[in-house]
């Protein structure tokens, strides 16, 4: 098994829904474990002004499969709760789930990066990331503890544990 770590975020239709939704769906994922999971957070959305904010979590799993198949899985969930692939990017949207973090992997393709690209810079990844693994060590970054030390909480809200 592999530890793995969820990004979950929305801002559309309910965006609390999608993010509970996601996080049932992901225990429905084959050879994969729920572990832990974040805190919810509310946050400035990304990109285009007029946006709702967003809903965020982190999920912690235990999976057997590979990178490429988890990535297959989340992005099938993703379409399965309204987003659509051509999508402009930082639009807003139903569910968007993110590989954050996968074992020991350090990889850059154009397919997948990880550790993700952006999680050292975005509160929303790294406060509730934090709050499920206080000690992780991010392949190729460091701490997570030092990471989230220097990310300011700015725009971001926690809001209550998840269920």
């Amino acid at each position: 098994m592999v530890r793995v770590y969820v990004g979950i975020g929305s801002n559309l239709d309910d965006p609390r829904r999608h993010v509970d939704d996601a996080v049932q769906a992901l225990d429905q994922l084959p050879q994969t474990r729920r572990r832990a999971v974040s805190p919810l957070y509310r946050s400035r959305p990304l990109g285009p002004a007029g946006q709702d904010d967003y809903i965020n979590a982190v999920a912690e799993l235990d999976t057997l499969l590979e990178p490429e198949e988890l990535l297959d899985a989340l992005k099938l969930l993703e379409q399965r709760h309204g987003r659509r692939p051509d999508a402009p990017r930082w639009s807003a949207r139903p569910l968007d789930l993110d590989i954050l973090v996968y074992g020991h992997v350090q990889r850059r393709d154009p397919y997948l990066t990880i550790p993700h690209a952006a999680l050292a810079h975005r509160n929303f990844v790294l406060w509730p990331l934090y709050d499920v693994a206080p000690h992780l060590e991010i392949p190729g970054l460091g701490p997570l503890a030092a990471l989230r030390e220097r990310s300011a909480a700015d725009g971001l809200e926690c809001l209550e544990p998840h269920p």
